[in-house]
């Protein structure tokens, strides 16, 4: 199965690292344009000389990939990314709400300040985004939108607010906006991340003083949080499924959560 987005413009937030990183870079190379999104300036410069660095052997990868730097929890800063994709490649025909930060706490300790940070990160920006970019992809009768959530979306413990909250809120809309657009063939679809190497476990690995190799590390991690397959995921297997989806080979999915997991999971 050949997995192409020739002649796609996706917009991918969170983009500067990890997972949104990796599906840039896979994006890039099934032939599409991505304008990646994040705060830091300096985090977007050197994602993007990678991305030219992994995409070399694409002809003219350097002008498929473009950056902004955008605060999304802020509506105008959502308006700015979707003008800013506009003016480089026209119009957005996928996108990827993948922005966010796993905001963990007891909830009687949960302030409504974070409260309010997380759920504008984590919700109100896919919202004002997904806004901004469905009347067009209506209009050409083609679109893809996934919410890239994580497993307390589905399974919430104690201790995981405001996160969980915020996550299922996230499922919750993309269900809607899955129902509401199928007829144009705009089909929305979410991803849950189970355990995925990142360098917020590299940084916990450093920290621990047993002076285990990394491999050994993630594997005793797997093995005490019980996820079956023996080990965490990577960013780019992440980016595997998320690239699919947002092709025409994943043109009757719609309205789906899909555990990216190992089996870590409780629920499907």
């Amino acid at each position: 199965m050949d997995i192409r987005l020739d002649g796609r413009t996706a917009i991918i937030t969170g983009g500067s690292a990890g997972i949104g990183k990796a599906i840039a870079q896979n994006f890039i190379l099934s032939g599409a344009n991505v304008v990646i999104a994040a705060r830091r300036q300096p985090n977007l410069e050197q994602a993007v000389s990678e991305l030219v660095a992994a995409c070399e052997t694409i002809p003219d990868c350097q002008s498929k990939i473009k950056a902004i730097s955008a605060d999304i929890r802020l509506a105008d800063e959502c308006a700015k990314i979707v003008d800013f994709t506009q003016a480089e490649f026209g119009d957005a025909d996928i996108l990827i709400n993948n922005a966010g930060t796993s905001q963990r706490g007891e909830f009687l300790e949960v302030s409504d300040e974070v409260w309010q940070e997380d759920l504008d990160l984590k919700l109100f920006a896919a919202i004002r985004l997904s806004r901004l970019v469905i009347p067009e992809m209506r209009a050409k009768k083609w679109g893809r939108i996934i919410n890239v959530l994580n497993l307390g979306a589905k399974a919430p413990t104690g201790g995981s607010a405001p996160t969980a909250i915020s996550r299922a809120a996230g499922m919750a809309l993309m269900k809607v906006l899955a129902s509401e657009n199928a007829a144009y063939n705009v089909l929305v679809n979410g991803l849950l991340v189970g355990r995925i190497e990142s360098e917020q476990w590299e940084r916990r690995h450093a920290a621990d003083p047993r002076d285990l190799s990394l491999e050994d590390w993630y594997a005793e991690a797997a093995n005490q949080l019980g996820i079956s397959m023996g080990r965490f995921g990577t960013a780019e297997e992440f980016a595997n499924i998320a690239t699919f989806l947002a092709s025409d080979a994943g043109s009757y999915i719609n309205g789906t959560a899909i555990n990216v997991d190992g089996g870590l999971s409780p629920v499907v």
